[in-house]
């Protein structure tokens, strides 16, 4: 029976490498072992505030890892990373049970997780913990647009005491798209790890109008040339759509600004408008997974919602 305890920073080299070889094997790439080490999913993740990390030790060795992030009411789970040796072993129902276990001390009323909508073994597993499959969500690209983006600002550039203002503000407007969502703690994340920056949009001087939480960058999430929105939002209501639209250029001209030539971000096809309006930018989709959710309640992804995520 395989042992679950918390993830040690001493783990992490290894936890990184059965990342790359999990999902490598999965993927079917021809160097599983050399797979996406051009982005990186378990250091930045590791002791971050609202993150827990989990390891799974078989016969004495790390077997496997997973890590559950809180954004506020919300939190999701992944990656989930078995060494291929042992699937099939009982080890991921545990780390998942452990995540389940985490959201529960947290209160969370909205938990999920991104998976692969054609592995019925992925499905079949989630369910058991109550998560039920949604819409797909597009992980999309776009080449970067330079000097269109008005009243765009960098979280990075501002004062420490105007930052946690602006904290606020974004926690503010998550606020009108799901009651207790806060994005506050990944933004402090990317800062303090230098993963990346914050987009900020204005109406006016002091009215936020949406985010874009950024990586690029061989230690984020990002992959090589891209630059990842992690999420970004725009406040809801009339207009909507105009803003999303500057949003978008606003990640083109950060991305741009750090030297890289391409926007990533994803969408839940369920934010129609969204997808949409993506699709439109000239955005196409390089992969795509499913959204499982519990409860089997849509959460912050509903029609006339604009906002970007990833919950892998």
């Amino acid at each position: 029976m395989p042992d679950i305890r918390p993830l040690a920073e001493p783990d992490l080299p290894q936890a990184r490498k059965i990342f790359q070889l999990a999902f490598g094997t999965f993927l079917g790439a021809p160097d599983p072992e050399n797979f996406w080490t051009d982005r990186d999913l378990v250091y930045g993740r590791f002791g971050a505030e609202h993150t827990a990390a989990f390891a799974a030790e078989h016969d004495g060795a790390l077997a496997g890892s997973n890590f559950a992030t809180r954004w506020g009411s919300v939190g999701f789970f992944g990656p989930v990373s078995i060494h291929p040796d042992l699937w099939d072993s009982g080890i991921g129902q545990r780390l998942v049970a452990a995540a389940c276990e985490e959201f529960d001390g947290w209160g969370i009323r909205h938990a999920g997780l991104f998976t692969f909508p054609h592995s019925a073994k992925h499905v079949g597993l989630y369910g058991k913990f109550g998560f039920h499959p949604r819409f797909l969500t597009a992980i999309m690209a776009a080449p970067a647009r330079l000097g269109a983006a008005p009243g765009f600002s960098r979280h990075s550039e501002l004062p420490q005491g105007q930052r946690r203002e602006v904290e606020t503000a974004t926690s503010d407007l998550t606020e009108q798209l799901y009651g207790g969502l806060d994005l506050a703690p990944e933004i402090r994340t990317v800062f303090a790890r230098k993963l990346g920056d914050t987009a900020l949009l204005w109406d006016g001087d002091s009215r936020l109008a949406g985010f874009a939480i950024c990586h690029w960058g061989p230690a984020s999430e990002a992959g090589e040339g891209s630059c990842f929105v992690k999420f970004g939002a725009v406040r809801p209501g009339p207009g909507s759509d105009d803003r999303f639209a500057a949003l978008l250029d606003a990640c083109g001209d950060l991305a741009a600004a750090a030297g890289m030539p391409n926007v990533l971000a994803g969408v839940n096809l369920a934010r129609e408008e969204a997808y949409r309006h993506m699709l439109g930018r000239g955005f196409r989709t390089q992969i795509q997974g499913v959204t499982m959710h519990r409860p089997n309640e849509p959460g912050y992804s509903r029609p006339g919602l604009f906002v970007l995520d990833d919950w892998r």
